[in-house]
């Protein structure tokens, strides 16, 4: 259990990595190979979701706290801080999202999913780089 913090980092991680490849498949119009990179990067996300709320459960059972303590100090708290409140709110956002867009890619809705993946795709890079960073400062170089 105590392993499931890297393990969602590397979620987090590939997740970050083949959202790239399928961005660079569908603009080169490999629609197929592009969908099949967003069906892993939505699968990896999900994935991630289960061990994310597996490692909070386990955490509060053994720690009685969901979240682990910050340990920096000066510059870098309000960095952290600042860090994790975008994070949180915009990955509160991400499995809709990126349901939505999913959804309207397979269903092939071509406008309607290019407006909303408009949206989605960066919100979901930020939260993967960011769900990257915020392991780093809270297990890593703070701890």
């Amino acid at each position: 259990m105590d392993s499931l913090p890297s393990v969602n980092a590397s979620l987090n991680a590939i997740a970050f990595v083949v959202l790239l490849f399928a961005r660079r498949e569908i603009a080169a119009k490999r629609i197929a190979r592009h969908r099949a990179l967003m069906i892993t990067a939505y699968i990896i996300s999900i994935v991630f979701l289960v061990f994310y709320l597996l490692h909070k459960w386990h955490l509060y059972t053994t720690t009685g706290s969901y979240n682990r303590v910050f340990l920096g100090t000066g510059v870098w708290r309000p960095v952290y801080f600042t860090l994790l409140i975008s994070h949180v709110v915009l990955a509160a956002a991400v499995p809709v999202l990126a349901t939505m867009t999913l959804l309207r890619g397979l269903r092939m809705k071509v406008e309607a999913h290019r407006r909303i993946a408009r949206w989605t795709y960066p919100i979901w890079m930020y939260v993967s780089v960011t769900g990257v960073l915020v392991y780093f400062m809270l297990y890593r170089w703070f701890s």
